[in-house]
């Protein structure tokens, strides 16, 4: 899959929600709803989460759909949330 990318955005994820990944004892959390542009997008579908290095720091990113649109976030060291990418019609 490719994701269309553009000026990075900082998006306020709204909601959230929490499940236990095999092996680990701790909860990872997952956007469920973000506000971009002044417009609400709620996430259907989960796709791909990455943890990524980047020098020092851990920045993760996550495949997120609507049914229409592919989302692309990451979240970095300091907690915040940007779009870096998506695609249409998914």
């Amino acid at each position: 899959m490719t994701i269309s990318t553009f000026g990075e955005q900082e998006v306020q994820i709204t909601s959230v929600y929490f499940r236990n990944n095999p092996g680990q004892q701790r909860l990872e959390s997952y956007p469920r709803r973000m506000v971009v542009d002044g417009r609400e997008v709620n996430f259907i579908e989960q796709g791909m989460r990455y943890l990524v290095q980047k020098g020092q720091d851990f920045v993760k990113l996550f495949d997120v759909s609507d049914g229409q649109t592919q989302y692309r976030l990451r979240l970095d060291a300091s907690d915040h949330w940007t779009l870096v990418g998506m695609r249409a019609g998914v």
